[in-house]
């Protein structure tokens, strides 16, 4: 089957003849004809299989010319990065045909924002769930034309807290309107989100979720310590054949730690984006790493999810994740295109427990192999690794009612007993005015 098969819209043909894509992905495929008929759809399916595309083409399909100033369309990305990729591939699906798409996330100010979703009006709006609600609530942003709602990545929008945000956005929505979702997973929180505001969704799973492509070569490397794993990440990214790497770091202080150490080693060749980054840092950094700038781009779990990067040669996991469907997400950032990739897991003798997890998820696909005996062992060890200071394992929040709560002594000031000032000039203020009475 092609794209004609799907009786795409013909200015959308165009578009895709533009971009030389000829024949639907399988969820594509799927997808198409479900979404048209305004059926409310679920789609779970591995990270690079077309999944933005999927719910795209049907929309722009069938979206029609309009001057209305609000929105029919309302996608909605849990990060920033995410909400610039699929305003570009809308974009593309967009240039034979006269469609108003705007796109708004934190970080920004949110005036200039307010100003340019009102100025000219559009057609589809694409955003992260806090903002998108922070423009909605001043009026700016009206809900009232929407005709279908986008969930993207939704799994890891409630992982993050957004549920609150979402569900304020659902509540504002016309009573009338499709849903659609589209994740890599679907866990129970998602289930019970997809029971509380779908109608009747068709669920479209495309192979088994819990199991990572074939095209992916799966390696297990057992490291004593994280400044070990540094040092055997200095050896491997010297060879060639790591051209164009994806590093994910458990937190963006390692991440920060890492970049130093690499770009110290290979200066303007490494690039990085966390949460602490600001946007444009961010933007510039990514866009270094697909133009081939940088081989080597350095990202926390959070950042990464969702964005689409070409021709990842390598996907190296500094730790296994502590969402071990997170562990599915990273690898799928290689092997796409019916390209082999290679993915390189790091874990330490206390990060047992989550790698038992991961192992769980990719079965006997995950090889074990060893560091070389040239890579120097570091005695050096982080906070976490000391015994009894890896706070997620063996730190407890405090018990308010054992603690007796959060007691603070009083300056000395504070301690003086009340003088009555105020009340005796109460109490005068009182009998002036009894005395102009009488």
């Amino acid at each position: 089957m092609n794209f004609k098969d799907l009786r795409i819209s013909n200015p959308v043909l165009n578009a895709l003849d533009d971009l030389g894509f000829v024949y639907p992905t399988k969820i594509q495929q799927k997808c198409y004809r479900r979404i048209s008929s305004g059926n409310d759809v679920v789609g779970i399916a591995q990270t690079g299989t077309g999944k933005t595309f999927a719910y795209l083409l049907p929309i722009i399909s069938q979206l029609e010319y309009s001057t209305k100033k609000h929105p029919s369309i309302l996608i909605i990305v849990p990060t920033r990065e995410l909400v610039i990729q699929v305003h570009e591939e809308a974009e593309k699906l967009t240039k034979y045909k006269n469609v108003r798409i705007k796109s708004v996330f934190g970080g920004t100010n949110i005036n200039t924002q307010k100003t340019y979703i009102y100025d000219g009006g559009c057609d589809i709006i694409i955003g992260t769930p806090g903002r998108i609600f922070d423009i909605a609530v001043t009026g700016v942003l009206r809900f009232s034309n929407i005709k279908k709602v986008v969930i993207d990545e939704v799994d890891e929008m409630l992982s993050s807290g957004f549920r609150p945000q979402l569900e304020q956005i659902f509540a504002m929505l016309p009573e009338k309107r499709q849903h659609l979702m589209f994740s890599a997973t679907l866990g129970n929180e998602v289930n019970e989100f997809i029971n509380k505001f779908f109608y009747n969704p068709e669920h479209i799973i495309i192979e088994n979720t819990n199991s990572p492509v074939s095209s992916i070569e799966q390696l297990l490397v057992s490291v004593p310590n994280f400044f070990t794993k540094i040092n055997y990440l200095k050896s491997i990214l010297a060879n060639d054949n790591f051209s164009k790497v994806l590093i994910f770091a458990e937190n963006k202080k390692d991440a920060d730690l890492i970049f130093e150490t690499l770009n110290e080693a290979m200066p303007e060749n490494v690039a990085i984006i966390h949460s602490n980054k600001s946007q444009n840092f961010r933007f510039n950094a990514i866009k270094k790493f697909e133009k081939g700038i940088a081989k080597i781009l350095i990202a926390t779990d959070v950042v990464a999810r969702g964005l689409d990067f070409t021709e990842v040669s390598h996907v190296i996991s500094m730790s296994p994740p502590e969402n071990p469907s997170d562990y599915i997400h990273r690898i799928g950032r290689t092997g796409r295109a019916d390209k082999n990739g290679i993915s390189i897991l790091l874990s330490s003798p206390f990060e047992e427990e989550l790698l038992n997890h991961v192992r769980l998820l990719a079965g006997s696909a995950l090889q074990e192999s060893t560091i070389s005996e040239e890579i120097e062992i570091s005695t050096n060890l982080t906070e976490d690794e000391k015994p009894g200071l890896r706070q997620k394992n063996y730190l407890k929040n405090p018990d308010i009612k054992s603690s007796g709560g959060a007691f603070h002594e009083k300056g000395i000031k504070r301690q003086k007993t009340n003088s009555g000032g105020l009340r005796q000039k109460a109490n005068r203020k009182n009998i002036k005015r009894s005395g102009k009475k009488k």
